[in-house]
């Protein structure tokens, strides 16, 4: 979970393990340099600004230095001498102890409570509430649906009941990240199965970007055509022949190039 890559944490410490020290300083980002009473020789601990709660209606605390703080690893970088630490586990126990106990891909049920242009959050049926938000679930605009979407409204409204896949425990918002798409079966595993390189194929329009169009297939499938703007350009809800030129399996990405009939 380190941050640089290393993975690396000091011997007897996990992720998770709640550990006392002094508050050193209070850096100009507004962490929090602590010295660990487990490590006095080093590494020592900081709390990042995002680390301190999730009670966001509040001003961040602050910190004098002499402060006696108790936090929980979140990872580590050993080789910058930091092992890095959330105050928000000590702030909001319940909630830390609930969001650490899941795992990846447990289904969790909850009724969608608020629906912002960048994701959804869901008021869970198990677990605290969370101190600021309306859900302690939260579903990114691309973990909705399979097809790509103008508004997450297009997936989901308030108050439905929906049952996730639990992703990971976003430490810094207090939320479980959730995927409602995963329940589903990915559309674009089949299409890859029985499509091949050079198979002609129909489709509309569907997007514009600066070096290409995006072609949508069937629901759930869309291909890029490299074509930059000008002449010749297949324009929006336009219907095209299309040949499928490129199938990236694990990037659930398509390339195509526009026939002729």
């Amino acid at each position: 979970m380190s941050k640089d890559g290393t993975g690396e944490l000091p011997a007897g410490v996990r992720v998770g393990d709640v550990l006392y020290g002094t508050v050193l300083a209070t850096t100009r980002s507004g962490a929090w340099e602590v010295a660990l009473d487990a490590f006095p020789e080093g590494p020592r601990g900081e709390v990042g600004s995002s680390d301190l709660t999730w009670d966001f209606s509040r001003a961040r605390p602050g910190a004098e230095p002499g402060r006696r703080i108790a936090a929980a690893v979140t990872s580590a970088a050993l080789r910058q001498g930091r092992v890095r630490l959330s105050a928000t586990a000590t702030a909001h126990p319940e909630l830390w102890e609930f969001l650490s106990s899941l795992s990846p891909d447990q289904p969790l049920t909850g009724t969608v409570a608020l629906i912002r242009d960048f994701g959804v959050f869901v008021a869970l049926d198990d677990g605290p509430p969370h101190p600021s938000f309306p859900g302690v679930g939260f579903v990114t605009v691309p973990e909705l649906s399979w097809s790509s979407l103008r508004h997450p409204e297009e997936a989901v409204r308030v108050g439905q009941r929906v049952t996730c896949l639990f992703l990971q425990f976003d430490t810094t918002n207090g939320e479980a990240r959730l995927s409602l798409r995963a329940t589903a079966p990915d559309p674009f595993k089949d299409f890859a199965d029985r499509t091949a390189v050079g198979d002609r194929l129909h489709g509309e329009v569907v997007g514009e970007v600066p070096f290409g169009v995006f072609v949508r297939l069937a629901p759930g499938i869309e291909g890029l055509i490299h074509a930059p703007g000008g002449t010749g350009r297949p324009a929006l809800g336009e219907e095209v022949p299309v040949t499928v030129a490129e199938i990236d399996r694990a990037g659930r990405k398509l390339l195509l190039v526009l026939s002729s009939g």
